[in-house]
């Protein structure tokens, strides 16, 4: 269920990459994020999968209908 549009911008919290970081820094907050990625990837594997396999299901079935054949494709 979505909220109406007037308080759509009161519920987000506008993100942005400070330009000023130093290497190190960006480098510890990448790091940092593929370590929440990893940790949230081992605690919730079953739950990602099902909701990837849900979002992403359409998608893959949409791209099932085989293209007529040409004859120029050599992997045909």
């Amino acid at each position: 269920m979505k909220p109406p549009a007037s308080t759509r911008l009161l519920l987000t919290i506008p993100f942005a990459i400070p330009a000023y970081w130093t290497p190190e820094q960006a480098l510890a907050v990448f790091e940092f994020l593929d370590d929440l990625k990893e940790m949230i990837g081992n605690h919730y594997s079953m739950q990602l999968f099902e909701e990837a396999r849900k979002q992403y299901a359409p998608a893959i079935t949409d791209q099932s209908h085989d293209p007529p054949d040409d004859p120029d494709d050599p992997f045909v």
